[in-house]
């Protein structure tokens, strides 16, 4: 709320005492836009050295947060929610909250902006989202601002300033994919790009970091789309379908199911090519067997534990911390012939296990059986 707005409400209540306990709202319209460093600036990363920061009124502990999360349906989703419950669960986060609870609404955009709007209705302090579309929580966000909610988007964030951001580079990760891919196949060829949820930030700002690394290179590349929703079974069964229609590829990328998409390959008795893609552990242990026949990898992204981040991001904005109003977290990359176990990948671990979940700068880290002994259900 303007200073300007501000007096002219308390210059009318010196009139119109009554009214006023009707017309002045009961929070500050969203945050005060102030000087940066962060809080902490090592975790806290603004995005450029244009972007913003934040403070909002601070709020006494402890504190009833919500993850809204939409699409489930693959392990990334899974590992994150329970990425968010252990960190939820460590003591010193513990103590500052009263409430932590998850819902998933699938991919339903309508369903998840009622389920955020259910929750500032029910007066949660803040709430993370992990959005199903990037331009269409306009409305909400003004409702989170007026009602003093603390909104944190990450992973698939909102195409807004007015609320606060937390994910990687995407765009940049798919710049990163298609300059492995050029590097590898130095004349150009067929690719077959494996996406993720269609609609979604993520998906969108990968596809375009990809094609302007392809199309940089000024090579002839027919580049083969199909949406695998970032989930092995499905990846697998649109790549077999791919395969079998095009009957040959140069090259792949896929955003995730990357382990799915393998099996496929190698079902299909196909040659190993060059393939830039996500961080699952099922995908590197493929990328160090079969390196030395022709399944050249690299291998980026961000671990699921970013939601922990958005949630630490959440109190601090609470606490009344100064926070960026878009954070940048660091990508985890690997790249051929450097997988090594215990490190890069873990063979003893399932393959259903994203691999780089920690981000040491924010004191965040996990081990594999603090996250499993987590459930994906709502609660």
């Amino acid at each position: 709320m303007s200073h300007f707005r501000q007096s002219a409400i308390a210059a009318a209540c010196g009139l119109m005492t009554a009214a006023c306990a009707f017309a002045a709202p009961a929070y500050a319209a969203g945050p005060e836009v102030v000087a940066g460093p962060s809080a902490e600036p090592n975790c806290f990363v603004p995005w450029t050295d244009k972007t913003k920061f934040f403070k909002f009124a601070a709020k006494k502990g402890p504190f009833r947060i919500a993850l809204a999360n939409g699409f489930i349906a693959n392990t990334w989703r899974i590992q994150m929610i329970q990425t968010a419950k252990a960190y939820a669960a460590q003591p010193d986060v513990a103590a500052k909250l009263k409430e932590f609870k998850v819902v998933s609404t699938g991919e339903d955009v309508a369903a998840q902006i009622a389920a955020i709007n259910n929750f500032i209705d029910s007066g949660f302090d803040a709430i993370v989202v992990n959005a199903q579309n990037p331009a269409a929580f306009k409305p909400v966000i003004k409702r989170a601002n007026d009602a003093g909610v603390v909104l944190v988007a990450f992973d698939n964030i909102l195409d807004t300033e007015d609320a606060i951001n937390v994910d990687v580079d995407q765009k940049g990760l798919g710049v990163y994919w298609g300059e492995w891919l050029a590097k590898h196949i130095p004349n150009g060829g067929k690719v077959l790009e494996v996406r993720g949820v269609s609609g979604t930030s993520v998906d969108r700002d990968r596809h375009d970091g990809i094609h302007q690394a392809l199309d940089a290179t000024g090579k002839k590349w027919d580049v083969v789309e199909v949406f695998g929703k970032w989930d092995d079974p499905t990846a697998q069964k649109v790549t077999a379908d791919a395969i079998a229609v095009q009957k040959h590829f140069d090259g792949y990328t896929a955003q995730g199911g990357d382990t799915g998409v393998v099996q496929a390959i190698m079902d299909a008795k196909q040659p190993f090519a060059p393939f830039g893609g996500e961080t699952e552990n099922g995908f590197r242990k493929f990328c160090a067997k079969y390196s030395g026949d022709g399944l050249k990898c690299s291998s980026g992204g961000t671990g699921p534990a970013q939601v922990a981040v958005a949630i630490k991001t959440a109190i601090a904005a609470l606490e009344g911390q100064v926070v960026p109003q878009s954070v940048k977290l660091p990508l985890a990359t690997a790249e051929d012939p450097n997988f090594k176990d215990g490190q890069d990948y873990y063979s003893a671990q399932s393959d259903n296990f994203f691999v780089g979940n920690a981000f040491p700068t924010c004191n965040i880290n996990f081990t594999a059986q603090e996250i499993m002994g987590q459930t994906e259900a709502n609660k």
